[in-house]
C-alpha cells in the first residue's frame, strides 16, 4: 500500500512537471509579458473633497458621462456635487490601496493601470504650484506596488478634467488648456521619474468626438457645439499630448508613453460598396488619432471632410513640428465590441454600445447593457492596428460588465463569492483571440482588464455593472460596506497568469 501511495505521488509530480513544461514550451505569450488590471481615478478613488482635491468634471455628472436617455444629446450635469454620485466615494481606494493592491499582487499582476486625478495635483487646473498632499498620494500608491513588483501604467487625463478648466475656459475648445496640462504632466513626471516607466496621454482620445463634456471638459451642449470647435478642440488635446511626450522623453528618456484609443470596429452590414464606404469612414474618424500620434501628421483622408463640414484647423507656430518629432512609443487601445455600419442605418436596429451606437450584428450576443460580444473583433484590431503602424501595442481595457450576485461558497470557495463563469467565459474567449494575434506576428506589450475591481461606471454611474475580479460591497443607492470578496474569477484570472496563458488552453 505504502508502495502504491509513494507511486502515485511520483506519478502526479511526473504528471505536473510535463503539464508545466508543456505550459512553457507551447506558451504564445512572450516571458516579460505584462499581465494585470485597468482602473481609473475618477471611477474608485473617491475622498473627492479630502487632501486638498479640487472637483472635477465627474463630480457634476451623478448619472455618467453620456445622456441618460435614449434621444438626450448630452449628460445630466449638476451644479456641483450631489449625495446620488457614486463617484464622489467610489469604492474608496484612497483609504483602501494598501488592501486592493494586495488582492492585485495575490493574483500575480505585472502591471497596474491606474490615472491620477488632475483636480488632485492641481485642484482649479490653472494654479502655478500642484497641490503637495496630492502628490504625496500617488507616491505612496506607486511605492505600494512597487513592494509587490507591480508596474504601474499611468493616465494622465482619464475624464477627469479639473471642473474649473471646463466652466471657465470650455475644457479643451481653449488653447490655454495645452499650458495648463504642460505644467501638470511636468510636474508628475518629475516627480514619479523613478517610480514610473509607463504613461498614456488620454484616455480613448478619440471619445471627446462623442462624449465632449466628459473627454474633454467641453461645457458647450451638444446641439450648440460646431465641428469647427470640436475638432479645434481635438487639435489642441492632439498637440497636448505630443507636447507631454516631448516632456516625458526629456525627464526619462527610457519612458514608455503612449497614446490610448477607443478601439471599436465596423464591420459593413451587406457587401454592398456603400456599406463597405460607410463602415471605412466611420473607422477613419477613430484611425485619425492614432495616426497624429504614431506618423505625426494629418492623414489625407480627413482633408475632405474637413472642406465638406467648413473646418479649418488653426495650426500655431510649431504645431506641425511638435507632432511630427514626438510620436508615441506604442499605441494603446480599449476593446469592448464591434459594431456595424451601413450606407443606409435607418433600415436596420440599432444597437448600444461604449459611447458609440451602430448596428446590430444578428450574428453576436449581447450583454446585458446590449454590447455585442465579439472576441475575433480584437483579433482583427490588433493586426489592423500593427500592420498599420509597426510599433508595440497595449491592450488596456477589455471586460464584461454584469449584474454579479454574491452568494456564500461555490467550487471550493469559503465564504462569500461570485459565481462568474460568464466572465471567465467572455474574457477566456477574447484572450485565445488574443493569442491567435500574437502567432500572427502582433507585437504586445500586454493586456489590463477593466475595471479589475468593481468601479463605479463611466457611462452610467452605476455600481450594478461590475467588471472586477473582486467584488465590493457597495450598491446603487449608496448603501454597502465597502468589504471586498474574491470572485470566481479571481482564482482563474490568478492561475491564466501564472500559466502565462497557458491555462487558457486546458
Amino acid at each position: 500500500m505504502v508502495i502504491i501511495v509513494q507511486d502515485f505521488k511520483i506519478l502526479y509530480r511526473y504528471t505536473i512537471s510535463i503539464k508545466n513544461k508543456r505550459r512553457e514550451h507551447m506558451s504564445k505569450f512572450p516571458k516579460d509579458f505584462l499581465w494585470g488590471g485597468a482602473t481609473a481615478a475618477n471611477q474608485y478613488e473617491g475622498a473627492y473633497n479630502v487632501g486638498g482635491k479640487g472637483l472635477s468634471i465627474q463630480d457634476v455628472t451623478p448619472k455618467g458621462g453620456v445622456p441618460a436617455k435614449i434621444g438626450d444629446l448630452n449628460p445630466i450635469i449638476t451644479e456641483g456635487p450631489t449625495p446620488d454620485n457614486l463617484k464622489l466615494e467610489g469604492i474608496d481606494f484612497y483609504h483602501h490601496y494598501k488592501e486592493d493592491i494586495a488582492l492585485f499582487a495575490e493574483m500575480g499582476f505585472k502591471v497596474f493601470r491606474t490615472s491620477i486625478a488632475w483636480s488632485r495635483i492641481f485642484p482649479n487646473g490653472d494654479e502655478l504650484e500642484p497641490n503637495e498632499e496630492g502628490l504625496q498620494f500617488y507616491d505612496d500608491v506607486f511605492d505600494e506596488l512597487a513592494k509587490y513588483g507591480i508596474e504601474p501604467l499611468v493616465t494622465l487625463s482619464h475624464y477627469e478634467t479639473p471642473l474649473h478648466l471646463a466652466r471657465n475656459y470650455n475644457g479643451w475648445i481653449n488653447r490655454d488648456l495645452i499650458g495648463f496640462y504642460e505644467r501638470y504632466v511636468r510636474t508628475v513626471f518629475n516627480r514619479y521619474k523613478d517610480k514610473v516607466k509607463y504613461w498614456l496621454t488620454f484616455n480613448e482620445i478619440n471619445s471627446v468626438l462623442h462624449a465632449p463634456f466628459m473627454s474633454g471638459g467641453i461645457s458647450t451642449p451638444m446641439e450648440e457645439l460646431s465641428k469647427q470647435d470640436l475638432y479645434q478642440a481635438v487639435h489642441h488635446e492632439l498637440v497636448a499630448s505630443a507636447l507631454a511626450t516631448k516632456v516625458g522623453h526629456r525627464i526619462n528618456p527610457d519612458f514608455k508613453i503612449g497614446c490610448m484609443v477607443l478601439a471599436m470596429p465596423a464591420y459593413p452590414m451587406t457587401p454592398k460598396p456603400e456599406d463597405v464606404l460607410a463602415a471605412r469612414e466611420f473607422e477613419n474618424q477613430n484611425y485619425l488619432f492614432s495616426d497624429i500620434h504614431a506618423r505625426g501628421k494629418y492623414p489625407a483622408y480627413i482633408q475632405r471632410f474637413f472642406k465638406e463640414n467648413g473646418i479649418k484647423i488653426d495650426f500655431a507656430p510649431g504645431d506641425k513640428e511638435l507632432l511630427a518629432e514626438n510620436t508615441v512609443d506604442f499605441i494603446s487601445f480599449s476593446y469592448y465590441m464591434s459594431i456595424v455600419q451601413a450606407h443606409d442605418p435607418e433600415n436596420y436596429h440599432s444597437g448600444r454600445g461604449n459611447l458609440l451606437g451602430g448596428i446590430s450584428n444578428p450574428y453576436l450576443e449581447s450583454s446585458e447593457w446590449g454590447w455585442q460580444v465579439d472576441p475575433i473583433g480584437l483579433r482583427l484590431v490588433l493586426n489592423n492596428l500593427y500592420d498599420r503602424y509597426q510599433l508595440p501595442l497595449f491592450i488596456v481595457e477589455n471586460g464584461l460588465g454584469a449584474k454579479d450576485v454574491l452568494v456564500d461558497g461555490i467550487d471550493g470557495i469559503d465564504g462569500p463569492t461570485v459565481n462568474d463563469d460568464y466572465r471567465i467565459d467572455y474574457l477566456k474567449k477574447h484572450l485565445q483571440q488574443v493569442g491567435e494575434a500574437l502567432e500572427d506576428g502582433v507585437e504586445l506589450l500586454g493586456y489590463t482588464t477593466w475595471g479589475c475591481i468593481d468601479l463605479v461606471s463611466a457611462s452610467t454611474a452605476e455600481m450594478s455593472k461590475r467588471y472586477g475580479f473582486i467584488y465590493v460591497d457597495r450598491h446603487d443607492n449608496g448603501s454597502g460596506s465597502l468589504k471586498r470578496y474574491k470572485k470566481k474569477s479571481f482564482y482563474w484570472y490568478k492561475d491564466v497568469i501564472e500559466s502565462n496563458g497557458e491555462s487558457l488552453y486546458d
